[in-house]
C-alpha cells in the first residue's frame, strides 16, 4: 500500500471528484493514459498525484505497473470567502473553494 495526499488545490472538491471517479480502480499506466486525454483542469494534478504515490510504492520495494487506484478521496480543505461591492452599498460574498486528495495504491 502506497500514499500520496494533495493537501490544498485551488479547485472545488464537486469539481474534483468529476476526475477522481474516472480513475478509480484502474491500474496505474490506464489511469494515467486516461487523465491524459481528458479535457479538464483536475486531470493534471490528479495525474501528478498517482505518479508521486507510484514512486512512494516503486521506494517500497513495489512493482508500480501493478498496482491500482484502491481508493482516492476528495474533501474540502477549506474556503477562502472574498467580498465583491455590489448596489446600494452592499456586498456579495465570493467563496473560492479548496480541495484536498488522498490517493491509495494497493
Amino acid at each position: 500500500m502506497a500514499y500520496a495526499t494533495l493537501e490544498s488545490h485551488n479547485q472545488s472538491p464537486r469539481k474534483m471528484r468529476l476526475v477522481t471517479d474516472l480513475v478509480k480502480g484502474k491500474k496505474i499506466p490506464a489511469a494515467l493514459v486516461a487523465l491524459k486525454f481528458l479535457p479538464k483542469r483536475a486531470a493534471e494534478p490528479i495525474a501528478k498525484l498517482i505518479k508521486s504515490a507510484a514512486e512512494n510504492a516503486k521506494r517500497q520495494g513495489e512493482n508500480p505497473e501493478e498496482l491500482t487506484v484502491h481508493a482516492i478521496t476528495v474533501e474540502s480543505a477549506g474556503t477562502l470567502k472574498r467580498y465583491m461591492p455590489r448596489a446600494f452599498g452592499r456586498a456579495s460574498l465570493i467563496r473560492r473553494r479548496k480541495s484536498r486528495v488522498k490517493v491509495t495504491l494497493a
